[in-house]
C-alpha cells in the first residue's frame, strides 16, 4: 500500500544505512511514468524507496507525506546506496 514501510532486517546493500523500504510514488520520473495506459484501463507504478531507520521512525510519527516533504526539501539523493539519513 502506498506510504507503507517494510523492514529489511539488514541494510539493502552492503555498507548502506537504509534498512527499510517505503512504498512511494516515483516522484523523480513524474506522472507520465507513474500512470501507464493498458488497453482501455491503466495501472499505477509505485517504487520501493530504500530509507533509513530514522526516516522510518519519522514516517511513523509524522506520516508518509511529512517524510516525503522532508525528502523534497533536503534534496534526497535516492540513487546513493550509502547515503546518510536526511532527518
Amino acid at each position: 500500500m502506498l506510504g507503507s514501510t517494510y523492514p529489511l532486517g539488514e541494510p539493502w546493500v552492503k555498507g548502506s544505512n537504509c534498512t527499510h523500504l517505503l512504498v512511494s510514488l516515483p516522484y523523480p520520473y513524474g506522472p507520465d511514468f507513474e500512470i501507464c495506459a493498458i488497453g482501455a484501463g491503466h495501472l499505477h507504478i509505485y517504487w520501493l524507496l530504500p530509507i533509513t531507520e530514522i526516516e522510518h521512525d519519522y514516517k511513523v510519527q509524522n506520516g508518509p507525506d511529512a517524510l516525503e516533504e522532508v525528502f523534497e526539501t533536503k534534496g534526497l539523493e535516492y540513487w546513493k546506496t550509502k547515503r546518510k539519513s536526511v532527518i
